[in-house]
């Protein structure tokens, strides 16, 4: 499963939570895009779950703002693939 990285909505522009935890976000995805194991794509779909978290739960998030909406939108697709990971491997 290949996750693919943040790049259609460019929110770091505007937003300093987003700026920040962009790298890290995408280091994990890629990650999770290089190991072959299940198991380890579980692992890092977890630690991708905890960064999309303080996106979501962003004190500085404004529904009237088209980069706040971009932005829990894209992190909501990424919390929805880490999930299933997640539960594919609890599964198989």
């Amino acid at each position: 499963m290949l996750v693919r990285n943040m790049s259609a909505a460019h929110p770091e522009k505007i937003c300093p939570t987003f700026h920040k935890q962009k790298s890290t976000i995408k280091d994990i995805i890629n990650k999770i895009n290089n190991v072959d194991g299940l198991i380890d794509k579980a692992r890092f779909s977890k630690e991708l779950q905890q960064e999309i978290n303080l996106l979501l739960f962003c004190p500085d998030y404004n529904g009237k703002k088209t980069d706040c909406k971009n932005c829990h939108f894209v992190a909501n697709l990424r919390k929805k693939t880490a999930d299933l990971i997640i539960k594919v491997k609890k599964l198989g």
